[in-house]
């Protein structure tokens, strides 16, 4: 027998129309958009030759399986149009045809994804011009900036200790004042209870 030669190729597209009719029917209705899912993905390993048909190497797209669930779990379409993109070994399905329900669906989500890929292009922008600005931050100055920034910490040292100073000042009069009242230092200056009555 004469072995059949494929040249090998990075991607292998396909496109089929699945029959779901015969498979749905014999199960509950309460159980046939699952079995549904599962006849694609049965269909899907048989005709683009996975190893082993194994139904975990099949990748359903969200679209395809809100298309199959779209009218419920009892009333999954009778066929559906998808595109089978084999990438070694995992084989992606798509759907071809959506209604137009999915179709905006699917552009609002790539507006959404478009908007957070520029949103992060911006932001790894501005880390970039925030690490320059650090940089130039960081180039060697001249002695006269260094004398002024010398002179300005200085300056803003002298007036801590006045501010610490004035305090303390403050502090102290404030006591004195609190001695020499009625009632010493403890306790509190006595009330004439009789002006108040008055």
């Amino acid at each position: 027998m004469a072995k059949k030669i494929e040249p090998k190729t990075d991607k292998l597209e396909r496109e089929y129309i699945i029959p779901l009719r015969e498979k749905c029917r014999v199960v509950p209705r309460y159980r046939r958009a699952e079995k549904a899912i599962k006849t694609i993905k049965e269909f899907i390993a048989k005709h683009m030759k996975v190893k082993d048909r194994d139904l975990k190497k099949v990748r359903l797209n969200s679209y395809v399986n809100e298309l199959v669930w779209n009218r419920g779990i009892k009333h999954p379409p009778h066929k559906i149009k998808v595109k089978a993109i084999k990438e070694g070994e995992i084989v992606r399905v798509e759907a071809v045809e959506l209604p137009t329900r999915l179709k905006f669906k699917k552009i609002r989500e790539e507006n959404i994804s478009k908007k957070a890929e520029e949103a992060v292009k911006k932001k790894k922008t501005l880390l970039e011009k925030a690490a320059e600005a650090k940089k130039q931050k960081e180039e060697p100055k001249t002695e006269e900036q260094k004398a002024e920034e010398e002179e300005k910490k200085t300056e803003a040292e002298e007036k801590k200790s006045a501010v610490i100073e004035a305090g303390k000042a403050m502090e102290k009069a404030a006591a004195k004042q609190m001695k020499h009242q009625k009632g010493g230092k403890n306790k509190e200056p006595k009330i004439n209870r009789m002006a108040l009555q008055k």
